[in-house]
């Protein structure tokens, strides 16, 4: 394999086949010109294209070219977490493959690292994609997603992203939760600033992009949301849920203790009634025992992110 080089550059491909070329051409010219030691990720998506046989074409011009070959068509962030996984730069570099981000915006995202930045997030700030279908839904996103995250960056949608290699080895992600990298991350601690970066029109093929898209977008924010808040505080969580049910077997209890038509307490429960009580006091004490089980499951999970965290100050010391 070689010395690990400085910047790993992780792009998603389906159905890009046009485009390879031009995109190799770019990174090197970019990345040559620094000096910097460099390989480039493709992972296909299992393009039905001409994508992989470009991709097989450029590895065996250039071994900094390195392939990931999916069976079956995963989606980017399957795309993007199978490249974190093999990436072995200090600097892990993420970007589409339809040339639409362009290269020569790597230098000042790796600069953003190098000051001591753990993340640097690209911003298309004068984007060149359709108002209403792309821009409008975005403009939206952005704002849901800094509003319910806390997160405040400009265009979460933005591929072309820099990362401390630390970061993205231990942030399991699935789904669509790849736009989510730097909220995900924040919350663990890690600094994130953002850089505007140019925005091209798309030159070949079609976008793989529509609006239905937005509600799987909506769907994994809520689940990051309900996890990331869910494992600060379990036993809050299950104490809620188990509120109803103390309060069913209560008013059970109730009324099986008093007589309605006397106001007169009874000299015996009915069988149903015990029954009731018994069976949601149970309900009760299940969930108040979940939150206890998920207190200490957060807490070990919490000494184990510490002991990770401590060995990647240590490694970069």
């Amino acid at each position: 394999m070689g010395p690990a080089p400085r910047i790993s550059v992780v792009v998603p491909i389906y159905n890009e086949e046009e485009s390879l070329p031009v995109l190799y051409r770019e990174v090197r010219e970019a990345l040559d010109g620094r000096g910097w030691s460099w390989e480039l990720i493709f992972v296909d998506d299992r393009s039905s294209d001409g994508s992989l046989a470009a991709a097989l074409a450029l590895r065996a011009e250039d071994p900094r070219v390195k392939l990931v070959c999916f069976r079956r068509n995963f989606g980017q962030t399957a795309a993007l977490s199978a490249g974190f996984e093999m990436a072995r730069g200090e600097i892990v570099v993420t970007m589409d493959g339809d040339l639409q981000n362009d290269p020569a915006d790597i230098p000042e995202l790796v600069a953003r690292i190098d000051e001591g930045w753990d993340i640097a997030a690209g911003w298309r700030k004068d984007r060149r994609d359709a108002y209403l279908l792309r821009r409008v839904p975005s403009w939206l996103a952005n704002r849901l997603v800094a509003a319910v995250t806390g997160t405040r960056v400009h265009d979460t949608g933005c591929t072309l992203k820099a990362f401390r290699r630390q970061v993205v080895k231990n942030l399991p992600i699935y789904a669509e939760q790849h736009r989510f990298l730097p909220a995900m991350s924040r919350s663990s601690g890690a600094r994130v600033t953002e850089v505007v970066v140019h925005h091209r029109p798309r030159r070949f093929g079609r976008s793989k992009y529509g609006l239905e898209r937005a509600v799987r977008v909506l769907l994994d924010l809520l689940a990051i949301q309900m996890i990331s808040r869910f494992s600060h505080r379990p036993l809050h969580y299950f104490g809620l849920f188990s509120l109803p049910f103390a309060g069913a077997s209560l008013f059970f209890l109730f009324m099986g203790t008093v007589n309605w038509r006397t106001l007169e307490l009874v000299d015996e429960w009915p069988q149903f009634v015990v029954f009731v009580f018994v069976l949601f006091l149970l309900l009760a004490f299940y969930f108040v025992l979940m939150g206890l089980l998920s207190e200490l499951a957060v807490t070990a999970s919490g000494m184990h992110r510490r002991r990770v965290l401590d060995r990647i100050l240590s490694e970069l010391d």
